[in-house]
């Protein structure tokens, strides 16, 4: 019986190894993914790509290896010595008033004023306006702050690099030192292109810099570098138009010979005062003589082609008519006539609508 029991409770009650084998497995169904929102199709903003606008105006003050001095050459066309005093280690130059000029205190300044206005977009077309100032002036006392030019540059709406060097300090003189060597305008505005990438904080922006069309704008004794810049300074594609403020006062054949190579792709305006009225004549007539119009009123826009000479007053105007000429501010409106170059116009916020203010609460009065 006992035996008889024990296969029974052995049939009935298997052992607990063999009873785990005989469990079926139940898988657990995997978790389910949180429903996702519907998407629709809504542009997605992207982040702008390259270099941005100018958010603040840059500027610098600084020295250039091609700076116009120092210069130890000759005279164009003379067998004379640039530096022909001596006195001691120094070496001078006698102005044709019969001044001497030393090397160390009027021709060794290398820098050069370099200026980006706010809002400067280099991925926009541009311009080099490369400015040449006159006789007794400094780029500090005068470029930046008697003439204003940075601030007529930012306010004329245009996309303009400004490059200004230093010609000779604070002197009675317009020599125009290495602007007289051939190609020395080529390599001065190829420094300009690298030193204004520098300037704006980004080498993508060099080959910008390097197409930039070139506007000279001179002033009073500027004409000298600039009839030379034209003449022989190696870059005839690269310069765009010429704008002389009371800035002709000799060398109008290298002027007249510059605008007929470029009559279909620059433009010349010259406005100016009596006291270069006769040179202004002498290159309408050398204008004339090569049958090339040219109109006496300013013109509305600075269009390739365009050749205007505008006078303006008598000499009492010279002294400050680079801020005050046909009009205040002309390098300003000048600029503004050149059409294209503006800026992008970044939009503005939309302004959010603030909630109406919720009138106080009053206490309630107790009866």
């Amino acid at each position: 019986m006992k035996r008889r029991a024990l296969l029974l409770g052995a049939l009935f009650f298997p052992m607990a190894a063999h009873a785990r084998t005989l469990r079926k497995t139940v898988k657990k169904p995997a978790p389910r993914a949180p429903a996702r929102p519907a998407v629709h199709n809504k542009p997605v903003a992207r982040a702008s790509v390259g270099p941005q606008p100018l958010k603040e105006a840059k500027s610098q003050l600084i020295a250039f290896n091609t700076s116009p001095f120092p210069y130890r050459g000759l005279i164009p066309d003379t067998n004379k010595p640039f530096l022909d005093v001596r006195a001691g280690r120094r070496r001078g130059h006698t102005t044709l008033r019969g001044d001497v000029c030393w090397e160390d205190t009027t021709y060794s300044d290398r820098r050069s004023l370099l200026y980006l206005p706010a809002g400067y977009n280099p991925q926009l077309p541009s311009l080099m306006v490369l400015f040449l100032h006159g006789q007794g002036a400094t780029l500090e006392r005068d470029v930046m702050a008697r003439q204003a030019v940075p601030r007529q540059v930012a306010e004329s709406g245009k996309n303009v690099a400004l490059v200004a060097p230093q010609l000779a300090f604070d002197a009675a003189d317009s020599s125009a030192g290495n602007f007289w060597r051939p190609g020395h305008l080529a390599a001065y505005i190829d420094e300009a292109a690298e030193r204004l990438m520098r300037l704006y904080g980004d080498k993508r922006v060099g080959p910008h810099f390097n197409a930039a069309p070139v506007i000279i704008v001179s002033y009073s004794g500027g004409y000298l570098s600039t009839a030379y810049a034209l003449q022989r300074g190696g870059a005839p594609f690269r310069v765009k138009g010429v704008i002389l403020l009371d800035s002709l006062y000799g060398d109008e054949d290298k002027f007249a010979g510059w605008v007929s190579a470029r009559r279909q792709t620059g433009f010349l305006l010259s406005a100016y005062t009596d006291s270069t009225r006769s040179e202004n004549a002498t290159l309408e007539g050398l204008l004339a003589k090569r049958r090339i119009p040219y109109a006496n009123s300013l013109p509305k826009t600075l269009t390739p082609g365009t050749l205007a000479f505008v006078a303006c007053g008598g000499i009492d105007l010279h002294g400050d008519f680079v801020t005050h000429a046909w009009t205040a501010d002309p390098v300003k409106q000048a600029l503004a006539m050149i059409p294209g170059y503006e800026p992008v116009v970044q939009p503005q916020p939309k302004p959010q609508p603030q909630p109406k203010p919720r009138p106080p609460i009053r206490a309630k009065k107790r009866a």
